[in-house]
């Protein structure tokens, strides 16, 4: 028969455990990140907060145009924006309030203000 010429797998090496300082500063959401109310950290997933940092802009938004009882184009001269995106940020608001808990819609409004 044949000879197969076994060659022995190469030993793995175990690395060395690695151990670095962490200083937990924590970010503008919470003074650490043990005490963070964000459901994701904002260090992991930048364009995730951004997205929710600009929801809590709109929210903040629509808060003042309903306790100030603004009519659209009062809402729009107030904000220095157009009047459809005023239609547009009452209406992110509407979808955004069914996916978001209660906590996380007054994490990301109060970065807003």
């Amino acid at each position: 028969m044949f000879a197969m010429n076994a060659v022995a797998p190469k030993q793995r090496q175990i690395a060395e455990p690695r151990i670095d300082h962490y200083e937990d500063t924590g970010c503008e959401v919470s003074a650490t990140c043990f005490d963070c109310p964000l459901p994701r950290c904002k260090f992991d997933d930048m364009e995730w907060f951004y997205k929710y940092r600009r929801l809590g802009r709109y929210l903040h938004m629509a808060s003042v145009i309903h306790s100030e009882g603004l009519s659209i184009p009062e809402a729009a001269e107030r904000f220095s924006v157009t009047q459809r995106t005023v239609f547009r940020v009452l209406k992110r608001c509407r979808e955004a309030m069914r996916e978001l808990t209660p906590v996380e819609a007054a994490v990301f409004a109060s970065l807003a203000a």
